[in-house]
């Protein structure tokens, strides 16, 4: 009797510990949600998502957040096309290349660079990447969309290469030593057998790291030039959804227009970080449910 009440408490607390997390998450959506649904009645949603002109402090204002959209979406991809390919190969040498020694080096050496700072990393990007980009190909700046690109790139790979390099470890030897007894080499069997294998944790790393740089607010503030506008090159500034609600929300009147257009702009965020991560909770459960079939 004595030990079921005791597991009823312990039961409790941790149902009292999740209770309070999704009640804050459901308290910040609520919040959201009611600061940012008032500038809809100034302009439709049609007129703020897709409108191509962000002027909120003109006569009349312009509330269009498209060019906002498209800075997040295109710095995201661009850091993705830069952090994926070095995050994942740089787990797998970890995880099966390299020594037991050299391990034990680059895995922390790995994993410090995600304890840097945003700030830091931002830092950098201005006063070493933006001189060298603007000097390297004659550019009038060299705060832009390539320089925020090669900053988030380098925020991500931490976590694309912790999360990958899990996944690959956690792969059974069995599946490994199977394969070369076969007559596979060994980056054979990486590629065939242990990589397909690890797709679901390699997958969720990914999302994961993908998700990081499009709610990254310090580093786009930073280094991408801050121009509402949308880009005709890779070498043009930007301003992503994070950058515009940091830099303006200390100058918009209280329960302004401009005031709910950047909860408004919350919303959307939340949106894609939403979208993120369900798309990384699918592909995990999918690819584990496919593994454990197959297996």
């Amino acid at each position: 009797m004595k030990r079921q009440r005791k597991e009823g408490m312990i039961r409790n607390l941790f149902f009292g510990i999740a209770f309070v997390s999704i009640a804050i998450l459901l308290l910040i959506l609520f919040f959201l949600v009611k600061a940012g649904v008032p500038i809809f009645e100034e302009v439709s949603v049609t007129e703020f998502i897709f409108g191509k002109y962000w002027y909120p402090t003109a006569s009349p204002p312009d509330f269009g957040i498209l060019p906002l959209i498209l800075a997040s979406l295109f710095v995201t991809l661009f850091s993705a096309a830069i952090a994926v390919p070095l995050g994942v190969m740089t787990a797998i040498y970890i995880a099966e290349i390299a020594s037991a020694r050299l391990k034990e080096i680059v895995k922390p050496a790995v994993e410090l660079l995600a304890s840097l700072p945003s700030v830091v990393i931002g830092f950098f990007g201005m006063v070493v990447v933006a001189p060298f980009l603007q000097e390297t190909f004659d550019l009038p700046t060299g705060l832009n969309l390539f320089n925020a690109s090669l900053m988030l790139a380098f925020m991500s790979v931490p976590i694309i290469c912790t999360i990958s390099e899990d996944a690959i470890s956690s792969v059974p030897p069995e599946l490994k030593e199977a394969s070369l007894a076969l007559g596979a080499n060994r980056i054979e069997s990486i590629f065939r057998v242990i990589i397909p294998a690890s797709l679901s944790g390699i997958s969720t790393g990914i999302i994961l790291g993908m998700a990081r740089a499009i709610g990254e607010t310090m580093v786009v503030l930073m280094v991408a030039g801050g121009a509402a506008m949308i880009p005709g090159s890779l070498f043009d500034p930007v301003r992503p959804m994070p950058a515009s609600i940091a830099a303006e929300m200390a100058e918009a009147p209280f329960q302004s227009d401009h005031y709910h257009a950047l909860f408004a702009i919350g919303i959307i965020l939340f949106v894609f970080n939403l979208v993120f991560n369900s798309m990384a909770d699918y592909i995990s459960h999918k690819h584990r449910q496919v593994g454990a079939a197959t297996l």
